[in-house]
């Protein structure tokens, strides 16, 4: 690939070196530095402290790309988006559409299956701010890259947030795909098509944005449980 992707050999691959990266040393102060001193709600709890592999079904038509993991949420559960209000609003509305079989995301033993669904994020360990700074960005990348490589079955790709949404045409554009011109912008409910760069000939891959559905989103209205649903009826409309 364009960046020097790693060649890992399988998905699985791809998940072990992502849990054993140290490439970037904020960060990886700042995930160690929570898990040490925690909150006091998880004050009793063993936090995973590291950064956080993708999660769901490894032969997905739905890929779904988030910011970056949250300081107690998925840094201290070690799942996507599992354990804060994030999550709650996110694997409800894939309950809903039939992409996991329950509505709650609370822990990595809770029971939670994805169908047709890959949970992964543009940053894999939880930035001070939940800001990444462009080098940490740029350290992920070729993850996400590899990730993309290994999931040929994917149709639909639902970016949360105008960080996902960026990266998602960052790592695309980097690695071949040809891509919509002039690039569409950001906005709940934005679509565009992408084309593999592997496989001109095959049907092209759906591209769609959606708010993130962080606490200063939801709690302010500028998300709502029918906006963020709405993406995920349309998300299961293309899967099929």
């Amino acid at each position: 690939m364009k960046s020097g992707t790693p060649p890992y050999g399988s998905l699985q691959a791809v998940q072990a070196a992502v849990v054993a990266c140290r490439r970037c040393p904020r960060l990886v102060d700042w995930r160690e530095g929570v898990a040490r001193t925690r909150r006091a709600s998880g004050a009793d709890e063993e936090y995973w402290g590291r950064p956080i592999p993708a999660f769901g079904d490894p032969d997905a038509r739905l890929l779904v790309i988030g910011l970056a993991p949250a300081a107690h949420g998925g840094n201290r559960t070690g799942r996507m988006f599992t354990g804060d209000r994030s999550g709650d609003w996110l694997y409800r509305a894939l309950y809903r559409a039939g992409f996991a079989n329950q509505p709650t995301s609370v822990s990595r033993d809770d029971g939670l299956v994805l169908r047709d669904c890959l949970i992964t994020a543009a940053v894999r360990c939880a930035p001070p701010n939940n800001k990444p700074l462009p080098a940490e960005r740029a350290n992920c990348q070729p993850y996400l890259e590899a990730e993309l490589a290994l999931t040929p079955r994917v149709k639909v790709i639902v970016a949360l947030g105008g960080f996902a949404w960026t990266g998602l045409f960052r790592v695309l554009s980097d690695t071949g795909w040809v891509l919509p011109r002039p690039k569409v912008a950001f906005g709940h409910g934005a679509e565009a098509e992408a084309m593999r760069p592997s496989d001109p000939g095959s049907a092209p891959v759906r591209l769609i944005a959606s708010y993130h559905p962080s606490q200063q989103n939801t709690f302010t209205g500028t998300l709502t449980e029918e906006m963020f649903g709405n993406v995920w009826t349309r998300a299961r409309t293309l899967v099929g």
